[in-house]
């Protein structure tokens, strides 16, 4: 052992990434959370839907359904979903067809 009790971090054992979860938790499963904000929108009301586990892709293919469903835009940001004006009943109903057990929060 080197003088000081310390390693080289270089070695192929410590360069091996953690391997990732084995399954995404279940649609049914997932804290999914649809809340009206206005905060830092101008005044404007935004629908939020937090809590979704999905992957880039997924969270595309959901946000465009969201869109033309409600006939309103929408953007996707580090995994929350912003739709604009007070959709929440609409993102409610979408989000129980789609599977997932969606849970209104805030007023």
């Amino acid at each position: 052992m080197p003088k000081g009790g310390w390693q080289e971090f270089s070695g192929a054992d410590s360069l091996q990434r953690p391997a990732a979860a084995a399954e995404p938790t279940p649609k049914t499963q997932q804290m999914v959370r649809v809340q009206p904000t206005r905060g830092g929108k101008g005044g404007k009301t935004v629908t939020v839907i937090r809590g979704l586990e999905l992957d880039s892709q997924g969270v595309k293919v959901l946000l465009k359904k969201l869109k033309t469903r409600i006939g309103s835009g929408g953007t996707a940001r580090d995994g929350v979903i912003e739709l604009q004006g007070d959709q929440v009943e609409s993102a409610l109903e979408l989000l129980s067809q789609e599977g997932y057990r969606p849970k209104r929060a805030g007023g």
